[in-house]
């Protein structure tokens, strides 16, 4: 299959592997890359020093520097020097994301570079549109990490996206297989994104316990919490239990942003604390049985989405 998405940014398979805090790094990114996918540098976790040196790895690690993007929370204070060195290394295609579209896209479009913007909602991706970026990911609230405070599934959020807006739609959100992937597309998407199917691979930075706690997860396992502060959903531990009692005994923004301190993702997801840290994942954590080298991920999805396609078939 070919659309004008993957031809603008000469892909050959529909994916983006999604930029994450501390898990993927320059090493998953080239990966990706390779495979025929997107591959995406999370600068949320970087400083500009750090990022620069991922990006510098990633381009090592690849023949392929048109296919590796880097995506920037916009609600980092060192967001706009993370644009300027991605720029300044050659990185062509942007992810911004928990701010508004307008703040850095003419800056972005200025330089030649493609931009994505996340949308938890259609009137999101209308702004983005108006803004002019070049496509809207839009993601559901089954995602892992940062999410939208509506909590509109991906399955509701896609179709109405699509006849919303003009742009090329990137489904995000509970996407873990190619029959995701086939359903997606089937709603009008013209590729997906995917997050936590990616933490589990072999390339990823994340901790080997993370990932063997993503294979245990059960469906019920991830909740979305702190939606008063910034919602997230995450892996039920003990540090889940404590945000879930400090919410139920109305705790304040403040109170909840003291039991949240500095580092509680790095903690979680790089060092492999499972019990204090904050495990960032989505729901569909509890369909990944394995943690596959990107390579046979991409070939298995493949495999599936064509599998999908022919019971899709009318008979």
């Amino acid at each position: 299959m070919m659309n004008s998405f993957l031809r603008s940014l000469q892909l050959t398979t529909p994916v983006i592997q999604a930029g994450m805090v501390w898990v993927s790094g320059g090493k998953l990114a080239a990966a990706s890359a390779n495979a025929g996918a997107l591959g995406t540098i999370g600068a949320g976790s970087m400083k500009p020093d750090l990022l620069k040196s991922q990006i510098l790895k990633a381009q090592s690690l690849t023949k392929f520097p048109n296919r590796l993007a880097v995506n920037v929370p916009l609600l980092y204070d060192k967001c706009e020097e993370q644009i300027q060195v991605a720029l300044d290394l050659g990185i062509k295609n942007f992810i911004t994301s928990a701010g508004s579209p307008k703040k850095f896209t003419k800056k972005i479009k200025d330089s030649g570079a493609y931009l994505m913007h996340v949308v938890a909602t259609p009137e999101l991706a209308i702004k983005c549109q108006e803004a002019g970026v070049d496509a809207v990911i839009a993601e559901g609230f089954e995602a892992g990490g940062h999410n939208g405070r509506d909590e509109i599934t991906t399955m509701a959020l896609i179709p109405q996206v699509v006849d919303a807006v003009r742009l090329p739609v990137i489904a995000a959100g509970g996407i873990a297989d190619g029959r995701g992937i086939a359903a997606v597309l089937a709603l009008g998407a013209q590729a997906v994104q995917m997050g936590t199917r990616f933490v589990a691979t072999v390339e990823s930075s994340a901790h080997p316990d993370f990932k063997n706690a993503i294979l245990k997860a059960r469906a019920t396992d991830t909740m979305l919490m702190m939606k008063s502060l910034v919602p997230v959903r995450l892996l039920k531990n003990s540090f889940y239990e404590e945000i879930k009692k400090a919410e139920e005994d109305c705790a304040s923004k403040e109170t909840l942003a003291q039991i949240l301190g500095h580092g509680r993702a790095k903690k979680g997801m790089l060092e492999g604390d499972l019990t204090l840290g904050e495990l960032e994942i989505g729901q569909i954590a509890g369909l990944i049985q394995n943690v596959p080298t990107v390579d046979e991920l991409i070939r298995q999805l493949k495999v599936e989405y064509s599998q999908a396609r022919k019971l899709m078939e009318w008979t």
